[in-house]
């Protein structure tokens, strides 16, 4: 795979502008090639410019410069290496124009085709993000050469076809020819398609066109759910357009649930696609429809922050994905039934961003130019620090400046960069002009560093006064801090119900390196070398001080309204292991869960405490996303990876027992979406297949849910992993579900099973072993997903030190979409020193053939150090056990003497 450095794209935009592309594509020649016919009007601004397009065709008929034809002698070259020279350009306007075949993808990349095993219709689109425009036209394929995109199709006459703008059909219906209205100056990674018998909603807003598209077969469900997605796409756009001076830029809006898609969504203009999951065929928890909802705010934001003004280059992904993601979940709370979305960011996706800021590929929010050599390297940071982070940063940005000279500071950068590109030191410039702070000083501490800060309190308490320090230090790797404004929450048990808490004080607080400050509340400031045992780095003390007792529980960060890394003092850990699920709010919940899952990362608590305190609360638990985050946790961490394998059977015990206890609590029917979950981590915990099996033979959970598809998939696929289920029950169920969806399902319980034969098949089909037909995307994933079993651990040893060279193989062969499936579906699960060390050592391959691709490598790298942190986590749990086991026997030798 061709990639474009960043040194090309800047000479390039020094030597061409672009004016215009004009598209022909050609839908009806088949099943694996498509025509492609582009003509892009640009000028050369010096004279003798030598300069290339981009184009990955599969078959090259003929290129036309200026009216004149180039010579195809080496098509075969050009074809290879992706690129179409233009050599000795004379300065002035010019035309080029290229026809050639183009091949479909199954990958999700490029012009992907999907064919529905539910009625046999076919559908494609496109995802040209990031550099896979060229598999579609040809293209000067980079963010800051801007043009105007005109595009026609030729399609089945009963298909649609909808683009960036307006498609409308030309010419006899039995043609099938479609023009799609002339775009204002986009990106060439923002163009979009998609075509096929899609069933439509529409309906119109503020003078606009709306649309929701989705294949036919979930056409009920999309109907189901028209009135509740229009009714959350008004009110973004609605808000926005009361934030944001700037009108919305373009002539429609279409929603696109397209299938087999990689990515949650992407923010086309005026076609925004989305994955077909998102309609929603079986029953979901109010959670997963916030999801949605948030998801659907995020792609508009887009639209101001990424479409009308983009980034020239990709090392400032973060200034579209950091703005979408905050806005969506800011949106949403202000706008919508949804309003403990931060405590959903909380809980759910803000665990992203830590995770990622903590291993050795994490990188700053906004990395330097030379950090981002090339569309390689810039693919691999679409990740949790330049969404989730990202977000955070900018969250704790508006608490310094407030949203006032916020909002201010955005309009002047839409305004100054409308239809154009930006950097982070324009974003800077503008928000510093409408606040009159120094936003470059901020930008330099929380955007151009890495790792993540650790807020820890002492508490002392002396008669009728009470001393707080907060301890403030950065990682252990770079020792940066960054500055910090915060509330500390103080609370006190309820007299009348000791397991509630009630909030005494909100103190508000910055913290600054060593120039610290409390705003309400007297203060000490004092500068503190690291102690040996806490996180490393320069920091300081800040100390407040109080009259009266000390409160039962301090949290730091309460409100949630920065980024790092929380810790509770022994007195407030107490309080949260027996009130947790008091405190009044779930936004404060959701830190001190946050919380709690650090400290069992970082070996400071031991995961069967966590289990405890999710056995002990969760079952009181209101807020769904958090029962979700922490269910999630706890069964794929710490039950899978965190505990050795002699104590999962008691860690699923426990958590099959904390559902159950939410199933009790929920069966008068008040909670469903609670009671959805419990069902959902009831079945992956499982130990015993008989109550599984009475679920799907009755087609029911007693006392509800009853069984749609996906509620079958799931226990059918845990009834394989637990040997009790056979081939035949899964044709059963194929026959029964026989969609896309229940496709997958079949292929994640087949590979599931418990038998070397079935290990075999599942084996060959991911990694197309055997040279027969290659799997999708998803069908990667899924059989994938069913593969690595911790019940079936013996039965997989040998393709441990098999999967390494197979990966990196696959990825080679297949681009960075498999490789990404391979790497983060595909990992073995085992938790032991050998994987470790198979890892390492495919990661310092010095042999060309055996070493990843920059795709595979950044997934790898980061399985690995997870890997590496389940092994010290083991590890100071043994260590924590040999010494109570030491103390025990002392104390008993103590007593018999």
């Amino acid at each position: 795979m061709s990639v474009l450095t960043r040194d090309e794209a800047q000479t390039r935009a020094r030597l061409i502008e672009v004016h215009r592309y004009t598209i022909d594509l050609d839908l009806t020649r088949g099943d694996e090639t498509f025509g492609s016919i582009t003509t892009i009007r640009f000028s050369a601004r010096h004279p003798d410019a030598d300069t290339f397009v981009e184009l990955n065709p599969a078959a090259l008929h003929r290129v036309v410069l200026d009216g004149r034809e180039l010579p195809l002698d080496n098509a075969e070259d050009l074809i290879a290496e992706e690129r179409l020279p233009l050599t000795g350009l004379a300065e002035g306007e010019h035309e080029l124009r290229v026809e050639a075949d183009m091949r479909y993808s199954r990958t999700g990349e490029g012009m992907h085709r999907f064919t529905d095993p539910a009625d046999g219709e076919t559908y494609l689109y496109t995802m040209c993000c990031m550099s896979d425009a060229n598999g579609v036209f040809a293209a000067f394929d980079q963010p800051d050469l801007k043009a105007v995109f005109e595009v026609h199709v030729t399609a089945p006459p009963e298909w649609t076809v909808l683009g960036n703008g307006i498609a409308t059909r030309v010419g006899e219906p039995d043609e099938g020819r479609w023009s799609v209205a002339p775009t204002p100056p986009i990106s060439t990674y923002l163009v979009a398609l998609a075509a096929g018998p899609y069933h439509s909603v529409r309906t119109e807003h503020a003078g606009l066109p709306f649309g929701l598209h989705v294949r036919r077969s979930l056409a009920p469900y999309l109907d189901a759910d028209a009135e509740e997605l229009f009714d959350i796409t008004r009110r973004c756009f609605d808000r926005y357009h009361e934030i944001f001076e700037e009108p919305y830029p373009f002539d429609s809006y279409d929603q696109a649930f397209v299938p087999e898609f990689n990515s949650g969504a992407m923010e086309n203009p005026g076609l925004v696609t989305f994955r077909d999951e998102f309609v929603y065929r079986s029953a979901v928890t109010d959670a997963e429809r916030q999801t949605r909802a948030m998801v659907i705010a995020h792609e508009m934001a887009h639209m101001w922050f990424g479409d009308l003004v983009t980034m020239k280059w990709w090392d400032d992904i973060w200034l579209n994905e950091s703005f979408a993601e905050y806005m969506g979940y800011q949106t949403l709370t202000e706008t919508t039934r949804y309003t403990d979305t931060w405590a959903d960011f909380g809980v759910r996706r803000k665990n992203w961003g830590y995770d990622a800021d903590q291993r050795p590929s994490t990188h700053p929010v906004a990395p330097e130019p030379e950090q981002v050599p090339d569309t390689g390297a810039a693919r691999l940071n679409f990740d949790g620090i330049s969404y989730a982070k990202g977000a955070s940063a900018l969250r704790q940005l508006v608490a310094w400046l407030g949203q006032k000279d916020f909002l201010a500071g955005i309009n002047t950068h839409f305004a100054r960069h409308r239809f154009g590109n930006a950097t982070l030191a324009d974003f800077i410039d503008s928000l510093a002009e409408a606040s009159g702070r120094d936003v470059h000083a901020w930008a330099d501490r929380w955007l151009r560093t890495t790792g993540v800060d650790t807020l820890t309190p002492t508490i002392t308490a002396n008669g009728g006064q009470w001393t707080a320090e907060i301890h403030h230090r950065g990682s252990h790797d770079t020792g940066t801090t960054r500055p910090h404004r915060i509330a500390v929450g103080l609370y006190d048990h309820e007299p009348a119900a000791p397991h509630k808490l009630v909030l005494r004080d909100r103190v508000e607080v910055e913290l600054n390196g060593a120039q610290n400050g409390a705003l309400n509340g007297a203060l000490n400031d004092t500068p503190n070398d690291t102690p040996d045992g806490t996180p490393g780095g320069d920091g300081s003390t800040l100390t407040l001080s109080f009259t009266g007792p000390r409160p039962d529980l301090l949290l730091l960060n309460d409100g949630d309204l920065t980024y790092a890394k929380i810790r509770l003092d022994p007195g407030s850990w107490k309080t949260v292991v027996r009130s947790l699920s008091g405190l009044p709010d779930a936004l404060g919940r959701a830190v001190v869960w946050n919380a709690a899952r650090d400290m069992v990362r970082d070996g400071e608590l031991a995961p069967g405490a966590y289990l405890d305190a999710a056995r002990a609360h969760l079952p009181h638990e209101t807020d769904i996303a958090i029962v979700q985050g922490v269910l999630a946790f706890a069964r794929t961490q710490i039950a899978d990876r965190y505990l050795p394998a002699h104590r999962r059977a008691a860690a699923l015990a426990t958590i099959t027992a904390t559902c159950r206890d939410l199933l009790r609590r929920t069966e008068d029917g008040s909670g469903p979406g609670l009671r959805l979950a419990a069902v959902r981590t009831f079945v992956d915990s499982a130990t015993s297949a008989a109550e599984l099996r009475d679920w799907l033979d009755g087609d029911t959970v007693p006392g509800g849910p009853a069984l749609d598809p996906e509620l079958r998939w799931q226990i059918l696929g845990r009834l394989a992993v637990l040997g009790a289920a056979t081939p035949g029950d899964i044709d059963a169920e194929l026959a029964r579900d026989s969609s896309a969806t229940g496709q997958e399902g079949a292929a994640r319980c087949r590979a599931a099973l418990p038998d070397a034969d079935a290990k075999r098949a599942a084996w060959a089909v991911i990694f197309a072993t055997d040279g027969g037909p290659e799997l999708s995307n998803y069908l990667v994933t899924a059989t994938a997903g069913g593969f690595w079993q911790p019940e079936q651990h013996s039965l997989l040893a040998e393709y441990v030190p098999a999967y390494f060279p197979a990966a990196v193989a696959v990825a080679t062969r297949r681009g960075p979409a498999i490789a990404d499936a391979v790497a983060r579906w595909g990992f073995p699960t085992t938790v032991d020193a050998t994987t470790l060390r198979l890892g390492e050592e495919c990661l310092s391959a010095d042999d060309p053939s055996a070493a990843p691709s920059p795709a595979l490598r950044r997934r790898l790298a980061d399985q690995i150090d997870d890997l590496r942190r389940a092994l010290r986590v083991r590890e100071a749990q043994e260590a924590q056990e040999t010494q109570e086991a030491t103390e025990a026997e002392a104390a008993q030798g103590a007593q018999g003497a």
